[in-house]
């Protein structure tokens, strides 16, 4: 399956994405900003929104925009959901794993998800959700990343999340989370090990939902109203986009306006990256 490398890009907030990989120290974290700048999610200092938005830890952080009135669960249907899962095959190992009611019950760690701005932005965003969801486990067939074991995903530069020698850090779970600086934190958040116990992630259904809204609402929900382009910039910019990998960009493309079809909204502009 794809890993999530982040690519570089004009906006500061996918710049600050790759740096929290390889800068992110203990020295960062806590920030020590002077009281007029916000410490951001990664650790720096600064007074925009990408300091003083999503993640904010200290300082005059902006607070967020009012949640809606969206039910996620009414839009996550059992048809919907089950329309996807039921494209893969029986032998599959998602099969009774990936399931409608562990979806809604990590939702609830996650209440932000599918209810900022309007219905109709509610309706983009888990259209889109579920499009890089489907695209990346293969309509919930995979749970984990085809040959991962085999692959090095520890990024040694990232000394807040130090790697453990005998686990892997490749893709699990509907976003294929990957690497060490996304395991680490994401298991902070979550509670579970995400260093000493990866494998989490591919056992528990919550906890490798829960993965994929961290995942989302950090890294992907902040560039939503760039266009679906942009979602697909944050989750697999420096392997798809510009041009490195058309076909899985159109992939993911036609999954979303599917999906924006089914949920009866207008699929936007700026589809690609």
């Amino acid at each position: 399956m794809l890993t999530h490398t982040i690519s570089k890009s004009i906006s500061l907030v996918t710049i600050l994405l790759v740096l929290q990989g390889f800068y992110y120290t203990s020295e960062a974290q806590n920030c020590g900003c002077s009281s007029e700048l916000c410490c951001s999610q990664f650790g720096f200092c600064g007074n925009t929104s990408d300091y003083c938005g999503v993640g904010c830890q200290q300082g005059p952080c902006f607070a967020p925009p009012p949640a809606n009135g969206v039910s996620v669960a009414e839009i996550v249907t059992p048809d919907f959901f089950n329309g996807i899962i039921s494209q893969a095959e029986s032998s599959c190992a998602g099969n009774g794993f990936y399931s409608r009611g562990a979806f809604l019950e990590a939702l609830e760690s996650y209440s932000r998800f599918g209810r900022v701005g309007s219905t109709d932005d509610s309706r983009r965003e888990i259209a889109a959700f579920f499009a890089h969801v489907t695209h990346e486990t293969g309509h919930f067939c995979y749970i984990e990343e085809i040959d991962g074991a085999s692959k090095d995903y520890c990024d040694e530069n990232a000394t807040q999340y130090p790697c453990n020698p005998n686990k892997g850090y490749y893709g699990r779970g509907p976003i294929q989370l990957s690497w060490n600086f996304n395991y680490g934190p994401a298991g902070t958040a979550i509670g579970f090990d995400g260093l000493n116990a990866p494998e989490t992630v591919a056992t528990d259904p919550v906890i490798s939902f829960k993965t994929a809204l961290w995942y989302w609402t950090n890294r992907v929900q902040p560039v939503l109203s760039q266009g679906f382009g942009a979602t697909i910039r944050a989750i697999n910019g420096a392997l798809e986009c510009d041009g490195a990998n058309t076909a899985t960009v159109q992939a993911r493309v036609r999954y979303y306006t599917d999906y924006c079809r089914q949920l009866g909204v207008d699929p936007g502009n700026n589809l690609t990256c």
